[in-house]
């Protein structure tokens, strides 16, 4: 139970919306009018998800590997609209973060989806 706690505190400390966070890409984001690497930052999603390694939620790259093989929907997912896919045990716990996509316009959820794709290999 208390792993459960610290989780919910974790997430819901990571939920504020910041602009000085800094995320070490190792792969640019493509240009277009609103860049998905900056909805990824701004809403601090790297405080769980790396580029190469899983920490508290899936790193981009297997999230990319197993939406790109799956061709499933992301922004479903990030809609609420979708089943989890990529680690359904931690669905409960995500959805404290889906609260936050699920304000985020068309264009947002599809820039973000776009730079997290571009992390298949």
């Amino acid at each position: 139970m208390k792993y459960y706690f610290i989780i919910l505190v974790i997430f819901l400390s990571s939920c504020k919306k910041e602009t000085n966070t800094t995320f070490d890409s190792t792969q640019p984001a493509e240009e277009t009018s609103l860049s998905g690497e900056t909805v990824f930052i701004q809403n601090n999603c790297a405080a769980c998800h790396k580029t190469d390694q899983k920490i508290i939620g899936p790193s981009l790259q297997e999230i990319a590997k197993i939406y790109k093989s799956q061709n499933a929907d992301m922004v479903a997912f990030l809609r609420e609209e979708a089943e989890p896919i990529v680690d359904p045990t931690m669905y409960e716990s995500m959805k404290i973060n889906l609260q936050i996509t699920k304000t985020m316009s068309d264009e947002e959820l599809k820039s973000l989806e776009k730079y997290i794709l571009g992390f298949a290999k």
